[in-house]
């Protein structure tokens, strides 16, 4: 069998919050219900679907992890140069976002680590060739 289409479904706290931060990282809004609000990452258009934390457990028939202590995935976002992995950790941090690895070179590339306002956590990484 082959999927059509993969997307991620993440919890939100607030989903005004939610908005505004992903809004002022520049990523494209998906549209939103009363339970929910989405967002497009990247030339792949992959979609990032946070509902609240209520309607999630209810889908899942389960518990929700509390992510600001726990890592449940770590999502990455390619930059093409070093110059832009720091310019998106200013702009993480001016959108509230939390700096939890701070910027290194790591083995041929160059990254850090930030969690979004649930504790969600990404990476931004730039890698020769990518």
């Amino acid at each position: 069998m082959e999927t059509k289409m993969i997307w991620g479904n993440l919890s939100s706290n607030n989903l005004q919050t939610t908005r505004e931060f992903y809004t002022k990282l520049g990523f494209k809004f998906n549209g939103e219900h009363d339970d929910a609000v989405s967002f497009v990452f990247g030339e792949n258009k992959f979609i990032i679907n946070f509902f609240t934390k209520e309607r999630l457990k209810d889908e899942t028939n389960g518990e929700i992890g509390n992510w600001e202590k726990q890592s449940e995935v770590l999502f990455s976002l390619s930059a093409k140069d070093k110059e832009e992995v720091d310019q998106w950790r200013e702009k993480i941090l001016e959108a509230g976002g939390t700096i939890f690895s701070e910027p290194q070179n790591y083995k041929e590339g160059y990254t850090f680590c930030f969690s979004d306002p649930d504790g969600h956590k990404f990476n931004v990484l730039y890698w020769p060739g990518m």
